[in-house]
């Protein structure tokens, strides 16, 4: 066993719905607990997460549009991600669900190849080798398997990369999340655990998924450690997965995270949130606001200016724009991609839609 400082993973308990806070919603910092980031990495990371905010928000103007397919926003998660992500280095991979582009952009996917996906090209999952992430996965609760097989790789090539996975609340219902938990605590693998709990689960609630008074006390019952974090405190979320992720590479095995968090808009572009939630909660969490939290506490050391403020919002809005731009400019899909990347070779049946398809498309076209 290794020798690690264990303020967090040891001293918060899950089972008492303990959960761990740095700053608080109105910026005020708890300098016991505060991580070891420079000012500047504070404003490093406080430009990523308005840059961020208006990805997402560029990307559900585009739905709205019509340029692009279904979207799924991840207003209100920006500290959940960001401050998770940058915990990591650039050698450790991030395994993503459906709304985690935030994670993705800060540990280095271009945001082209964002846009190029949201516009329906595979192209768009074609990732870099340099960058450790694997595609977007659709598929509710299935990417936390995919994680635990690429740290258990890591681990029988004696490498030193981590595995972060990014789930839902609503992911913990599945069978796929208990059998790699279950798997990566027996082989000890280094890989983490990070749920997302945005409160809902499309339209369910937390509180009809689980009658656990948390999330991470469930990971006690794998043999691994379990903690709760304020998912919308930057350092917070920063502190605990550091740890996590330094215990993991020591040698020391998987962990689980637990970040409360609030996703402010809709499930996806195609939900409804006013069916299933009132304007008080909305309100109430948006009072919490993560990119707001770190402001203040920029602000009242001195860090932050309008004028700051003002430059970094245009610099990055001309850099979301020109990815548009790009990712507007390529070819657009052909129809086969549909079928092309799903298996080595296709199956009869696969084959046999993609004739069809061809066929249907020919007849379309006179």
């Amino acid at each position: 066993m290794s020798v690690l400082t264990r303020q967090i993973l040891d001293q918060y308990d899950p089972l008492k719905g303990e959960m761990v806070q740095v700053l608080d919603p109105q910026g005020a910092c708890d300098e016991a607990l505060r991580p070891d980031l420079s000012d500047e990495e504070i404003k490093k990371l406080y430009r990523q997460m308005v840059f961020s905010r208006l990805v997402d928000r560029k990307a559900f103007s585009l739905q709205r549009q019509g340029r692009i397919g279904t979207y799924a926003q991840f207003e209100g998660q920006e500290a959940a991600q960001i401050g998770s992500a940058y915990a990591l280095r650039k050698e450790d991979w991030v395994v993503p669900s459906y709304r985690d582009a935030a994670a993705m952009l800060m540990h280095g996917f271009p945001l082209a190849k964002l846009f190029t996906y949201l516009m329906g090209s595979e192209e768009g999952n074609r990732i870099p080798e340099d960058v450790r992430c694997l595609p977007f996965a659709i598929v509710v609760g299935a990417q936390p398997m995919h994680a635990v097989g690429l740290a258990w790789a890591a681990k029988i090539r004696r490498e030193c990369s981590v595995a972060l996975v990014y789930f839902g609340d609503g992911a913990t219902s599945e069978g796929d999340v208990h059998e790699a938990m279950n798997f990566a605590s027996v082989f000890q693998v280094p890989c983490i655990f990070f749920c997302q709990n945005n409160q809902f689960a499309i339209s369910m609630p937390r509180s009809r998924q689980s009658a656990t008074r948390t999330l991470a006390e469930r990971a006690i019952g794998y043999g691994m450690p379990g903690v709760v974090v304020d998912g919308n405190d930057l350092l917070a979320v920063f502190a605990a997965t550091k740890e996590a992720v330094e215990r993991a590479r020591a040698g020391e095995g998987p962990a689980m995270i637990e970040a409360l968090t609030y996703r402010l808009g809709a499930h996806t572009t195609a939900d409804d949130p006013t069916r299933y939630r009132d304007d008080a909660e909305v309100a109430e969490w948006r009072r919490k606001d993560p990119i707001e939290r770190v402001r203040r506490y920029l602000e009242a050391r001195g860090l932050w200016t309008q004028e700051w403020e003002e430059a970094l919002r245009k610099e990055a809005n001309a850099e979301v724009e020109a990815a548009v731009e790009t990712a507007e400019k390529l070819p657009p899909p052909e129809p086969d991609d549909i079928f092309r990347y799903m298996f080595h070779e296709l199956t009869p049946q696969l084959r046999e839609q993609s004739r069809m398809l061809r066929e249907a498309l020919r007849h379309e076209q006179g």
